[in-house]
């Protein structure tokens, strides 16, 4: 039987069931769902993590790199570094080869709530390995494959 569109039912049950791109963003979701409500007690989401552990380097990055790694564009990077940035944990300088870019540099501030996050990030992966059933790592391999 097919609906208006003229696609049969049974093929939105395949497409359900079978779609990478769905199963990875339900998936996601559910992740970031669950990493924002460990992350509360800092008053952070797992993006904001994410974010200031891009940072944690030895040298300030500038911020194209920082976007390439957490796949978002440099509009979307500075969306999300202003309230870090007001809350003292980021700071925006110019480059100092090229004052027309900007480098981040995680602050003192920023470092210490890393520190004190890190223990429920690990907390929460213990968790995930183990509903994932030893199996984590050829999740991460699958993942970066497609990347």
């Amino acid at each position: 039987m097919a609906n208006d569109c003229g696609v049969p039912y049974q093929t939105t049950l395949k497409v359900k069931d079978a779609c990478l791109c769905l199963h990875v963003q339900r998936a996601a979701r559910a992740l970031a769902r669950r990493f924002d409500e460990a992350f509360r007690p800092f008053d952070l989401t797992n993006q904001q993590f994410s974010l200031l552990m891009s940072l944690n380097r030895p040298e300030a990055p500038p911020m194209g790199p920082v976007a390439e790694l957490l796949a978002v564009d440099r509009t979307t990077l500075t969306a999300a570094l202003k309230p870090l940035e007001r809350r003292g944990l980021v700071k925006v300088m110019p480059h100092p080869q090229d004052g027309r870019s900007r480098v981040l540099k995680l602050t003192g501030k920023g470092r210490e709530l890393l520190g004190r996050a890190m223990p429920v990030w690990e907390s929460t992966h213990a968790e995930l390995d183990e509903q994932l059933q030893g199996d984590a790592e050829g999740l991460r391999r699958g993942l970066r494959a497609l990347l």
